[in-house]
């Protein structure tokens, strides 16, 4: 039997990517990501009162409402804790958001057992000191150009964008056209994404 072929504009991400990347993307069926610095350019702001501002990217938000449409599981697993990730990650449907942990290779660990999924199938898109135990782990270990050179030495792949502007949706992408289904977005053929991004 042969193989589907690729949609043109997959086939031109993956021309772009390692073939060991996408033998890896394509195993995935759990991608965690990693909030500040990943989901937000990693900066804090702070109100008068003290509270805490980050900010979203929709290109992002839609790759995950992408991924979870397509069967692929998502997931948040950070060090901070606060009210704005787990507003986010309601808005977005994600049932699976870890906050305030230190030990992020046991919360994937964890996380995957919960699941039945072996580490091969699950990725982890990280940027720093705290991510690398985790990425060591993962199927397909990720992170931004922005990240510490020792970071980007740990992960299989870094994206062209950074953290917060696009980065994570460039790692959905990937997953997606390594497994064949972005191109049911681009046909317009998937419904139920959703308008929330």
């Amino acid at each position: 039997m042969k193989p589907t072929p690729l949609h043109p504009a997959e086939a031109l991400l993956l021309a772009k990517v390692s073939e060991s990347v996408v033998e890896r993307a394509s195993r995935i069926r759990l991608m965690i990501f990693d909030v500040d610095g990943i989901l937000t350019d990693g900066r804090l702001l702070y109100g008068e009162q003290g509270e805490v501002i980050k900010q979203f990217h929709v290109l992002d938000g839609h790759g995950l409402k992408m991924l979870d449409t397509s069967g692929i599981g998502v997931a948040i697993i950070t060090a901070r804790d606060g009210p704005i990730v787990a507003w986010r990650a309601a808005e977005l449907g994600i049932k699976h958001v870890k906050q305030g942990v230190r030990d992020k290779a046991r919360a994937l660990s964890d996380l995957a057992k919960e699941l039945g999924l072996p580490h091969e199938a699950v990725g982890y898109m990280g940027d720093d000191v705290i991510d690398l135990s985790a990425m060591q782990l993962a199927g397909l270990a990720v992170t931004v150009p922005n990240a510490p050179p020792y970071i980007a030495q740990g992960a299989h792949w870094t994206t062209t964008r950074e953290g917060g502007q696009g980065a994570a949706r460039e790692c959905c992408d990937l997953i997606l056209a390594a497994q064949h289904k972005l191109s049911s977005f681009l046909l317009g053929s998937t419904v139920g994404v959703g308008v929330i991004q």
